[in-house]
């Protein structure tokens, strides 16, 4: 029986096709600039300088939209932590340490233009925003009982990519106003070219140590969560977010899970031991569990719309 592979063969063994992929996504990869996305001349002082402090009436965004652009805005903040995450689980030397410094000045921009368009259009409570930030910035982010090593990470992040890159794009369509969208658009695309890179390293790793990568797979499937689990009201925002489709388990199975692992054949390969089929077979039955709790939440949700639209009828006749 083959033994499995050390953390430091799968990082030496990986780092030719890390440095492939560094390649093809420098090529791919379009330069932008954070203050382009933002309408400078809405811009005044607050209250310190003689100006008007916020009110919510100056925002222009629905609730829902607020909600869901503070979230994403506080998720991609965390970012020193998911640098010291990555950076322990990979390497700061040769291809590796390139990529934790690409990727990580390339997500920087992210929050710089998100949080730089809120304040200047008045979208949020830039008090309140700052204080969820200190909170959300000090408990850092934590990787799950069990997760670790570079496969657990390669994994993970291949598929939170993809689902930041979702939430942004919902969240740009909620926000209905067209610079919002254009600058979402623009750092979804991102997300994108992440999730790329990092999807092609475990499709790598699946052929060096098939068992050991299906494990990890299954791992952080069934453990799967967004990293920006425990800000500041996450349960409260994340129902709305849920409710109005920005984010929910319908887009999770099948615009997140489902499209990455056909890409990684994880359902059709044939090099597994008993051991790694154990784990397909899991994950198989864990996939089967979540589309039908998919359905039942659907159907809840549907009721629950139709309650609310009932209602707000009702309210409305004389």
């Amino acid at each position: 029986m083959a033994r499995d592979l050390t953390q430091l063969e799968m990082l030496t063994l990986l780092e030719p096709v890390v440095g492939q992929n560094i390649d093809r996504h420098l090529s791919m990869a379009k330069d932008w600039y954070p203050h382009d996305y933002v309408p400078w001349d809405e811009g005044r002082n607050f209250a310190a300088l003689d100006g008007i402090d916020w009110d919510p009436e100056q925002s222009r965004l629905s609730e829902v939209a607020r909600v869901a652009m503070i979230t994403n805005l506080l998720t991609e903040d965390n970012l020193p932590s998911y640098h010291r995450t990555i950076s322990e689980n990979f390497s700061q030397d040769g291809a590796w340490g390139t990529w934790v410094g690409r990727w990580t000045a390339e997500e920087n921009r992210h929050a710089i233009a998100m949080r730089d368009y809120l304040i200047v259009t008045r979208s949020v409570d830039p008090v309140a925003l700052e204080n969820d930030r200190m909170v959300h910035l000090t408990k850092g982010v934590h990787a799950p009982e069990g997760f670790g090593g570079v496969l657990d990470q390669v994994v993970y992040v291949t598929f939170q990519e993809l689902a930041t890159r979702v939430s942004h794009r919902s969240t740009g369509r909620v926000c209905d106003e067209p610079i919002a969208d254009r600058m979402l658009a623009r750092i979804a695309a991102d997300e994108n070219l992440h999730m790329i890179f990092y999807r092609n390293i475990a499709a790598a790793a699946f052929d060096l140590a098939p068992d050991q990568t299906i494990e990890a797979i299954t791992k952080v499937v069934k453990n799967f969560a967004m990293p920006g689990t425990g800000m500041p009201n996450w349960r409260r925002n994340g129902v709305l977010m849920v409710k109005h489709r920005i984010y929910d388990l319908r887009q999770h199975l099948d615009e997140v899970l489902w499209p990455v692992l056909r890409i990684w054949n994880v359902f059709e390969r044939t090099d597994f031991t008993p051991r790694g089929e154990q784990s397909r077979e899991e994950l198989g039955e864990y996939l089967e569990q979540l589309e039908r709790d998919v359905i039942r939440f659907e159907e809840q949700r549907d009721r629950l719309l139709a309650r609310e639209a009932a209602k707000a009828e009702k309210a409305l006749t004389p």
